[in-house]
C-alpha cells in the first residue's frame, strides 16, 4: 500500500511538472511581448557605465529582479487563492500601461526636446570624467533606478503568466510562475550581459594582430560586432515598443468581450490566410488608441496640478 501510494504520489508531481512545463510555454509566448523592451531597457541602463563596472551592474540589477519576482510570485499566488476576480482587472490595468508606455515611447520627441536629452547625456558624459564625483552613488542611482524599472515590467510579466494559467490548480500556477519568474530573469539579463559587452567583445578581436587566416577573421567579427551592437539596440527598442501594443492591446481585446467579438466579426470578411496578421494589427490599433487616450489623461491631470 505504502509503496503504491509512493508510486500514485510520485506519477501526481510527475503530471504537475509536465503540466507546468507545457503551460510555462504558453506563459513565456504570452509573455514574451514585454521581454524585448525588457531587455532594451536594461542594456540602456548601464548607459555611461565605466567597462570594467559593466558586468557588476548587470548582476546587481538581476539580483534586485530576483527580489521583485520573489515578492511579486507570492502575492500572485495570494491573488490567486483569495482574491481570483482581481486577475482580470489587474491584467486589464497592465495591457494599458503596456499601450501608455508604447505610445510615450513614440511621444518622446515630443514631450521631451532633442536639447533635453542633449543635456542630459553632457551632463552625464562630464559627471563620468570629474575625478570629484561620486562614482559608486552615481551607480547606485543606476542600480537602483533599474530596479524599480524592472518591478514594473516583472509585474507585468508575473500577471500575465498568471492570467494564463488561472483555472489551474494552485500547485501548477506556483510552478509556472516561479519558472517563468527564473527562466525570463536569467535569459533577459544573460543577454543584457552579453549585449553590453558585444562592443568589447568586438574591439578585442580587431585589435588581434597577425596575418593568419584566423586572426583575419576574427579582425573581421570584430568590425561585425562592432557595427551591430547600436543597431541591436536600436532594433530591441522598436520591436519592444511594437511588442507593447501587440501584447496590451492583444490583452484590451480579450478583456473587452464586446470588443473581442467585434473584432472577431471584422475579420469574417478578411481571407483566412490573412487572419492572423489582422487579428494582430487589431490588437495594435487598439494598444495604440487605448495608450493615447492614457497618455492624455496623464498628460491633463498633470497640466491641471501644474497650474494650482
Amino acid at each position: 500500500m505504502a509503496a503504491a501510494s509512493l508510486l500514485a504520489l510520485i506519477d501526481d508531481i510527475a503530471t504537475v511538472l509536465d503540466d507546468v512545463a507545457l503551460l510555462t510555454k504558453v506563459a513565456a509566448k504570452k509573455t514574451a511581448g514585454v521581454l524585448g523592451d525588457d531587455l532594451a531597457l536594461n542594456a540602456q541602463q548601464v548607459a555611461g557605465v565605466q567597462a570594467d563596472r559593466e558586468l557588476p551592474v548587470v548582476w546587481a540589477v538581476c539580483k534586485g529582479s530576483l527580489v521583485n519576482k520573489a515578492i511579486l510570485v507570492p502575492a500572485a499566488m495570494l491573488i490567486s487563492a483569495f482574491a481570483p476576480w482581481l486577475i482580470t482587472p489587474l491584467l486589464m490595468v497592465g495591457g494599458a500601461f503596456l499601450c501608455f508606455e508604447g505610445v510615450e515611447k513614440l511621444a518622446h520627441r515630443w514631450l521631451h526636446p532633442a536639447d533635453e536629452d542633449d543635456a542630459h547625456h553632457a551632463e552625464l558624459t562630464r559627471a563620468l570624467a570629474d575625478p570629484e564625483v561620486d562614482l559608486v552613488a552615481l551607480e547606485s542611482d543606476k542600480i537602483k533606478g533599474a530596479i524599480r524599472t524592472d518591478f514594473i515590467l516583472s509585474a507585468e510579466i508575473i500577471a500575465i503568466a498568471l492570467g494564463t494559467v488561472a483555472s489551474q490548480p494552485l500547485s501548477t500556477q506556483a510552478g509556472v510562475l516561479t519558472l517563468v519568474a527564473v527562466v525570463m530573469t536569467v535569459g533577459v539579463y544573460g543577454l543584457v550581459a552579453g549585449i553590453v559587452k558585444m562592443d568589447d567583445a568586438g574591439l578585442y578581436l580587431c585589435r588581434q594582430t597577425g596575418e593568419g587566416a584566423g586572426t583575419r577573421l576574427g579582425r573581421s567579427l570584430g568590425r561585425v560586432l562592432l557595427s551591430a551592437a547600436p543597431k541591436l539596440m536600436k532594433l530591441l527598442a522598436v520591436a519592444g515598443t511594437a511588442a507593447m501594443f501587440l501584447v496590451g492591446g492583444g490583452i484590451l481585446v480579450h478583456g473587452w468581450p464586446w470588443l473581442h467579438h467585434g473584432i472577431e466579426a471584422l475579420l469574417v470578411a478578411v481571407p483566412a490566410l490573412l487572419h492572423g496578421p489582422a487579428g494582430l494589427l487589431a490588437d495594435a490599433v487598439v494598444g495604440i488608441v487605448a495608450g493615447a487616450v492614457v497618455l492624455g489623461g496623464v498628460l491633463g491631470v498633470q497640466r491641471l496640478r501644474g497650474s494650482h
